[in-house]
């Protein structure tokens, strides 16, 4: 039996919502009893989670403003008003700085925009609909946290989703809205595959070897699930959260302690 965590009746949206973590955030919220909205830009899939969770799909890239003030003009005409907003989607690939293509820069630039400008124009365009005690809830990670040869974009992305976290604390504090980011370790989804198949290649190391030796660095040895993340998720979306913003809790395992 799902745990009770008192978001019956709430408004949400999560972005990304068609990748492995998007999926398991939506089905756990759907156990809530909330009114769902689900964003991605691949409509393959969505249609058919919203459909089975009883949500709204919405096809949107949130690269594109337009787009993304019409999902604000949607959640206005269905709800009013959105209680809790989940900043989910990203991208991940690597970016070394030895790259000399020509478009190296573009795919840096690309990677960021992708991960933090489209968290920061969804988030404004939504703000006006976002009540005294709403929660907003940033997808980081625990390269946020650390450095990663090979992946400067992506970790730098996820440094900037920590930096605008804290500030957006503050600034949206006084409103009553609370904004926290999850910083999770290695979950096992395909773009996380991706990135330990790039990692092997570019080291001339076997994937196993690969992943074995980042296993060993954690407290628990194991990759995370997506449904490891939602009840993180639950809690700081949930009135049991209230102290709490500004906060970027690490989910890794114990790779990253602090």
């Amino acid at each position: 039996m799902a745990v009770n965590h008192g978001l019956q009746g709430k408004t949400v949206l999560i972005t990304g919502a068609a990748g492995g973590i998007g999926q398991a955030l939506a089905r756990a919220f759907a156990t809530q009893g909330v009114q769902l909205m689900l964003l991605d830009r691949k409509g393959t899939g969505l249609s058919l989670l919203a459909s089975d969770l009883g949500a709204t799909a919405v096809e949107c890239d949130l690269g594109d403003a337009q787009q993304v003030a019409a999902v604000a003009h949607q959640v206005r005409e269905a709800w009013g008003q959105l209680d809790v907003l989940i900043n989910n989607a990203g991208t991940e690939y690597p970016t070394p700085i030895d790259d000399t293509a020509p478009d190296a820069m573009t795919r840096w630039a690309g990677l960021l925009d992708n991960n933090v400008t489209s968290m920061v124009r969804l988030t404004q365009a939504l703000l006006p609909l976002l009540p005294r005690g709403a929660s907003v809830i940033n997808q980081s990670s625990i390269w946020g946290r650390i450095g990663v040869a090979g992946f400067s974009a992506y970790a730098a992305s996820k440094h900037a989703v920590v930096g605008l976290t804290r500030s957006l604390a503050l600034e949206l504090g006084p409103r009553g809205i609370r904004v926290n980011a999850v910083c999770p370790g290695w979950v096992r989804t395909d773009a996380a595959l991706r990135s330990l198949t790039a990692m092997a290649q570019a080291q001339g190391r076997s994937e196993a070897e690969v992943e074995r030796e980042i296993l060993s660095k954690q407290a628990v040895p194991e990759m995370l699930t997506p449904e490891d993340l939602a009840g993180v998720f639950l809690f700081l979306a949930s009135e049991a959260a209230r102290p709490l913003t500004g906060q970027c809790l690490v989910t890794s395992h114990g790779e990253v302690m602090a």
